[in-house]
């Protein structure tokens, strides 16, 4: 049975993992016969009010956070080890964006969670392959752009742009679809950063992804 790694960036798609797209791509990688472990860093983070939007004063533990949507059954990122699993993947979320790196303030100069950037080098540097959905693909352009790898986050020219000047390469794509890297062992669906998807088109796109991984792992 294929172990694949999980990390969750915390529990909300403002300030955290998306729910919707984390819980797709659980039920498709288990789908899919793999076994998952779920991990995230131990960090306090700034709550956002998922209702009028706005940051509040309140901070959090990201894992604790993180626990929620994986059932309690979730270990600090720091005790990944690559040895132990055949893939990772990461959920989108503004959390891969605001938590595991400063790509919301940054961009293409953000830098990424120590931790976050250890485990996608490892995993990369061990031919492991890679998946990420939404926005997390920025993750990999910030960490493995030198290495020239293919990612999607969509049609959003802007943040395109953006990952193009990590030296990575982004191909547009549709919500219910996901673009592979073959030579990078990279596998990205864009999800939620297409605003008005539908969750089984969300569904769609990772549910593809998670099945791919899986068969490359």
């Amino acid at each position: 049975m294929k172990k694949i790694a999980v990390v969750l960036s915390g529990c909300g798609h403002l300030d955290g993992s998306e729910i919707t797209e984390s819980v797709s791509l659980l039920i498709a990688l288990h789908q899919a016969g793999a076994e998952v472990s779920c991990f995230a860093p131990d960090i306090e983070i700034p709550v956002t009010n998922h209702v009028d939007r706005n940051t509040q004063t309140e901070k959090r533990r990201l894992l604790v956070e993180a626990a929620r949507i994986a059932r309690g059954n979730i270990q600090s990122l720091d005790k990944l080890q690559v040895k132990d699993f055949d893939a990772l993947a990461f959920p989108g979320g503004y959390g891969a964006a605001k938590n595991l790196s400063n790509w919301a303030e940054k961009g293409a100069k953000c830098d990424v969670n120590p931790d976050v950037k250890r485990v996608i080098l490892e995993f990369h540097g061990a031919s492991k392959p890679i998946a990420a959905c939404c926005i997390a693909p920025v993750l990999l352009a910030r960490v493995l752009g030198d290495k020239k790898v293919t990612v999607t986050i969509g049609e959003d020219p802007e943040t395109a742009a953006e990952i193009k000047k990590t030296g990575a390469q982004h191909e547009d794509c549709p919500v219910d679809d996901y673009i592979t890297d073959r030579e990078g062992k990279i596998v990205t669906t864009p999800a939620y950063m297409y605003g008005d998807a539908k969750p089984n088109e969300v569904f769609k796109g990772i549910f593809g992804l998670a099945h791919e991984l899986v068969e490359w792992a």
